[in-house]
């Protein structure tokens, strides 16, 4: 939640008119309870969008996560049936169990996109640009990056800013997740 990828992200949606809601998942940082190995953690990410829609009922939603976190909010949006706008941050598109994305049959039609870094030392990018293929997701590729995205902070910020709100209907402003 405070490395620098996210908060840069999350200054950059600030920026552009968004509400930004960032939290840890259980058992991380200063948070409650304990890790559940993507299981629970579906849960987290529903309170958060029960907490945003109360909050700011007059606002669209947008999800985006990094990595596990990415991983997570699209099994979310399978589990829960949401169609809200997403933005995965390189999130693994092989693995075990909960770690694994959702089959792309169970994710309802909505706009998504997906962001690897071309020296991603921790998940296949292959894998991932065959998984956003099929479910019909732009996969953006950044030259020169790692899983990491030192010295790239930004970029991945535009695109995620411009991804959220392009895929609102050009509305930049709303209630993003990461």
């Amino acid at each position: 939640m405070r490395g620098p990828l996210m908060v840069t992200i999350s200054r950059a949606l600030t920026r552009r008119g968004f509400a930004v809601l960032r939290f840890n998942f259980r058992g991380v940082g200063q948070s409650t309870g304990s890790h559940d190995y993507g299981i629970g953690e579906l849960d987290d990410v529903s309170a958060a969008i029960a907490h945003a829609e109360e909050t700011h009922p007059d606002l669209p939603l947008g999800i985006t996560g990094w990595s596990f976190g990415g991983a997570v909010a699209l099994r979310w949006q399978a589990r829960d049936r949401s169609d809200i706008p997403y933005v995965g941050i390189a999130p693994p598109a092989t693995g075990e169990g909960a770690h694994r994305l959702p089959e792309p049959g169970t994710l309802l039609a909505a706009p998504r996109s997906f962001i690897v870094g071309d020296r991603d030392q921790v998940i296949d990018r292959e894998a991932l640009a065959r998984y956003a293929a099929s479910i019909g997701a732009p996969l953006h590729v950044l030259s020169g990056s790692d899983h990491f995205f030192h010295f790239r902070e930004e970029e991945v910020a535009s695109l995620v800013a411009n991804g959220l709100g392009a895929q609102a209907g050009g509305n930049e402003s709303g209630v993003a997740f990461e």
